[in-house]
């Protein structure tokens, strides 16, 4: 037999969940790349674990860029758009800043 206090069933109740009522679930914000216009920055701080692309690359939207390592986790950065890689500025083992940026992607 359990017995649970009785201020337990008055939370219960005030949220709906006693009468088997689901709890809303938020949207997860996803965490893509911050493209703007051109250039491709880091969503968040990390370490470049690998460089997919090199200077004057043709790329397509979707591509591999680059991969940051951040809180033990890999992270790849996709091309926003077609283009040209220009001004890449990712080295392996590089820590990035969130919102710096790795390259631009031109026409």
């Amino acid at each position: 037999e359990v017995s649970l206090p009785s201020s337990l069933g008055m939370t219960l109740a005030r949220t709906g969940l006693a009468a088997g009522a689901k709890p809303k679930r938020r949207a997860a914000k996803k965490s893509g790349p911050t493209a703007s216009g051109d250039t491709l920055a880091s969503p968040m701080q990390g370490t470049i674990v690998k460089v997919a692309v090199e200077e004057g690359q043709e790329v397509n939207e979707g591509d591999l860029i680059v991969v940051l390592e951040a809180m033990k986790m890999e992270q790849p950065l996709n091309a926003h758009r077609s283009g040209t890689v220009k001004g890449l500025n990712a080295e392996v083992g590089a820590s990035l800043t969130s919102g710096a940026a790795i390259c631009e992607i031109k026409d």
